[in-house]
């Protein structure tokens, strides 16, 4: 949500920022709106005062015994409180509205994100490792866990239908392995505090983090108005909603592993085959509550958290800041990491970390209160991948994959693989 105060100093910029990330002018009609609520919540003051002076002034013509002059009051009381209950419902409806248009509407970028339109502009800021070139035909992912007799997306269709997939064996260990050591690299080395939040969540918690309204159509609902998390971040962005933190409390850092459930509505006809996207899939996220002031240094922070796990596995992957127009929804400046993959001969994104400034903890109502200090502010928010689990796995299996169709498990992993060395091909 953004800071109509910010809004009425400084309209220009503020559709300056709007057309930046792809969006026609705004400040103007989020101004007459505004105007609109504020004039309603003067004249109803107006009126309640004058409603109270009159009531009083009934039961002083009625002491004096000016009957007639107490009827007419009583008269304007009544008439006072129609117009009041009609100021009120306009009221309302006004700052409906203006809550209607301003949910809609993206996070300001930072100065310092590019400008561009789409993610042709994206700007690579780094490369670390040398992308593996094999002396062999790569095979994909899919290829190599069909072959293996371990990556079963035929029966997944049978049971859910399609972007569903069924690990067996050492490819569902090997998942877990993943999982596991993200969790404890990013808790015991990188100060994250493990959770285990709900995956079913309510309309607020995803107001809270920016899913809902605007992205409805990307979200799994329930019968009984539960929504399963597209990602971590949503509940545990929310674990600091609704509360006034001590600035010594900041910054707080939260990591999962869980499920994430994602209609894909806007992905037909990409990618279809094989894990890159998927209606279920599983992701260590990583979660930071920050004071503004430290905010920036904590996006950088976060970014290294996730470098930490391709570097321990030996994977080389780029690192680009999305410009303007690629930007999520609730996101100020974002950083994705793109993880190479041989089979595809290409970058893939693999993790995606954003600062959100204070656009969640607005709609959250999460603030803290600086230390000395009586009043509070908003807190600021980020969040990021510390890895897409799936999509690891799949780097692994590109990058490992030797010729005769087995897979090197690489020696991060081989602790949480109860020591076993390569996946290999089923005897014939």
């Amino acid at each position: 949500m953004h800071d109509l105060k910010f809004i009425r100093e400084n309209p220009d910029a503020f559709d300056k920022a709007m057309a930046a990330r792809g969006v026609e002018p705004k400040a103007q009609e989020i101004l007459n709106l505004d105007e609109s609520r504020r004039s309603l919540q003067t004249t109803m003051q107006e009126m309640q005062a004058r409603r109270n002076t009159a009531s009083k002034e009934v039961g002083q013509a009625k002491k004096s015994g000016d009957e007639e002059k107490a009827s007419q009051l009583m008269a304007e009381v009544q008439g006072l409180k129609e117009k009041l209950a009609a100021a009120e419902q306009e009221e309302r409806d006004a700052a409906q509205a203006l809550t209607g248009l301003l949910e809609t509407l993206p996070n300001l970028p930072h100065d310092d994100v590019p400008f561009g339109t789409d993610e042709d502009e994206n700007v690579e800021i780094r490369r670390v490792g040398e992308p593996r070139k094999c002396d062999f035909e790569p095979k994909q992912h899919f290829e190599l866990g069909e072959q293996l007799g371990l990556m079963d997306f035929e029966t997944a269709a049978k049971i859910s239908g399609a972007r569903f997939v069924v690990l067996k064996g050492a490819l569902a260990r090997l998942e877990r392995a993943l999982g596991n050591f993200m969790l404890d690299l990013q808790t015991m080395e990188h100060g994250y505090s493990e959770t285990v939040p709900p995956a079913l969540v309510r309309d607020d918690a995803l107001y809270g983090t920016g899913q809902l309204p605007k992205f409805k159509e990307d979200l799994f609902h329930t019968d009984d108005d539960y929504w399963l998390i597209p990602t971590a971040e949503v509940p545990l962005t929310n674990l600091a909603r609704d509360n006034i933190w001590a600035e010594e409390e900041l910054p707080m850092r939260f990591t999962a592993w869980t499920s994430c459930f994602r209609s894909e509505a806007g992905a037909a006809g990409k990618d279809t085959r094989g894990m890159i996207r998927q209606h279920q899939f599983s992701k260590v996220e990583m979660v930071s509550v920050t004071h503004p002031d430290k905010s920036l240094d904590e996006l950088e922070r976060m970014v290294g958290c996730a470098e930490e796990v391709l570097k321990r596995l030996g994977l080389a992957y780029r690192v680009i800041v999305l410009c303007t127009g690629d930007m999520g929804f609730g996101a100020r400046k974002t950083y994705d990491i793109e993880v190479w993959l041989p089979g595809q001969d290409t970058y893939r994104e693999i993790s995606s970390c954003s600062v959100c400034g204070d656009f969640q903890a607005r709609r959250m109502k999460a603030r803290f209160r600086p230390k000395g200090e009586k009043g509070t502010q908003f807190v600021h928010t980020l969040n990021g991948s510390g890895l897409a689990v799936g999509r690891t796995l799949i780097a692994v299996l590109e990058n490992y994959q030797n010729e005769d169709g087995s897979v090197t498990i690489p020696d991060a992993l081989r602790p949480y693989m109860g020591g076993i060395e390569k996946i290999e091909l089923p005897s014939s």
